[in-house]
Order: structure tokens, then C-alpha cells, then sequence
């Protein structure tokens, strides 16, 4: 299992891989918007490339199948080793899926995704990653863990080379669920990211270790 974040914003993804936890990074034209990005697409995300070290999700904005293709063959020679370019789920996308994997060697992650269907289609067209939306599933009124345990057992059964990325989280118990339903990846916001860290349980009982040992200094009996 492992954690991508789920951010654009460089000085997030800086604070935040010096904990330790993260080995990827995905971003969208939503995420990018709100994190305020302006100027050059590259740069950005040539610095968050040299921050994970790892794949490093961008995602295609053109339509039809010639466009993605030659925007993905430009994204992905910023950083070819590491990466992944998204693809949102269609029938252009799954054109392109095949042939990005097959023909030129690039790494792929189908995004978008709301079913099992979905996602066994961009399996099998070559997709490196899978991702599916967690939150928005639900939304729809669908068990989101099914959906992924569907498609953990059909990867497995088959011998594909997807990966399950869950995105849409929404809450950190999210995370809990993804990973116990069979995703190997869940990408992750900071704030998010940050209240898993967090219990109130846990700092009540730091404070109180704390005061003891203040207390005792205090009384001479540690020195």
C-alpha cells in the first residue's frame, strides 16, 4: 500500500514530504485552479517531480484522442521517468490509454472512474493506474469499498498490471476504507493528510506524560 498527495501547491508537498509517508503525487485542472497556480504548467511540476521522487500524475485537457496523445507526449517529456498522465474515462481515453502504453511507452492513470466497469476497461486497455473516486461514488448512493474490492480481485484474477488509486476523499476514515477494500494507492490532501496525525485521546496523554515529567523535574527528582 502507499500515499500519494493529492496537491499542486509546492510548499504543501515540501511540508509534508518531510514526514515520510508519501511516495507520489497527483494532481487535476481542478486541483491546480484551487491551488491558485498561474504562469507555467512545467515548472510546477518539474519541482513537485524532484520533491516525491515518484509518479507524479498530470492530466490531459484536450478532447479528442490526436490532442491528449500529443499533449501527454509533452507533459510526460518534463520528467519521463516519473510522469503518469491522466486520462479521464471514455472511449477517446481509452484510445489513447492503448496507445500511450503500447506504442510510446508512457505511463497512464484513468481518472474519473465510478464503476467496476470502468475500471476493468482501463485495466485492460494497458492503464497503469486505475483511479477511483470515492466520495463522488457514494454521492451517487453506491458502496464505494465494493466497487474497489471488485476490482482488486479482478486485477489479481487476470495478472494485470493496474494499480487502484482512490481519490475523493473526503474524510480520513475514507482512507481507512479504501485501504481495507483492496486499493494500493490512496491520494490524499494535506488537510486531510493532517487530521489523520490527530487525537484528541493521543494529546491529552502527551500533555500528561508532559506535566508529569515537568512536575518531577520540577520536585528535583529528575535531573
Amino acid at each position: 500500500m502507499a500515499i500519494f498527495i493529492d496537491s499542486s501547491n509546492v510548499s504543501e508537498i515540501e511540508e509534508i514530504m518531510k514526514w515520510g509517508i508519501v511516495s507520489g503525487a497527483t494532481t487535476n485542472p481542478k486541483i491546480i485552479c484551487s491551488d491558485g497556480v498561474c504562469g507555467e504548467l512545467k515548472p510546477i511540476i518539474t519541482r513537485i517531480v524532484e520533491l516525491v521522487k515518484g509518479p507524479v500524475s498530470v492530466e490531459v485537457t484536450e478532447e479528442r484522442a490526436a490532442g491528449m496523445i500529443a499533449q501527454a507526449r509533452e507533459f510526460s517529456s518534463w520528467a519521463p521517468a516519473h510522469i503518469v498522465i491522466k486520462v479521464p474515462i471514455s472511449e477517446e481515453g481509452l484510445k489513447v490509454v492503448n496507445t500511450l502504453e503500447k506504442t510510446h511507452g508512457i505511463r497512464t492513470n484513468v481518472t474519473c472512474m465510478m464503476s467496476f466497469n470502468q475500471a476493468y476497461l482501463a485495466a485492460l486497455a494497458g492503464a497503469s493506474f486505475v483511479s477511483i473516486f470515492y466520495g463522488r461514488i457514494r454521492d451517487m448512493g453506491y458502496c464505494a469499498e465494493e466497487v474497489i474490492r471488485q476490482t482488486a480481485l479482478m486485477i489479481e484474477r487476470e495478472k494485470l498490471k493496474a494499480r487502484i488509486i482512490t481519490g475523493s476523499i473526503r474524510h480520513f476514515m475514507d482512507v481507512n476504507g479504501a485501504f481495507l477494500a483492496g486499493s494500493h494507492i490512496v491520494t490524499i490532501t494535506p488537510p486531510i493528510l493532517k487530521k489523520m496525525v490527530w487525537n484528541p485521546m493521543s494529546e491529552s496523554t502527551i500533555e500528561e506524560f508532559n506535566k508529569i515529567w515537568r512536575e518531577m523535574k520540577a520536585k528535583g527528582q529528575i535531573r
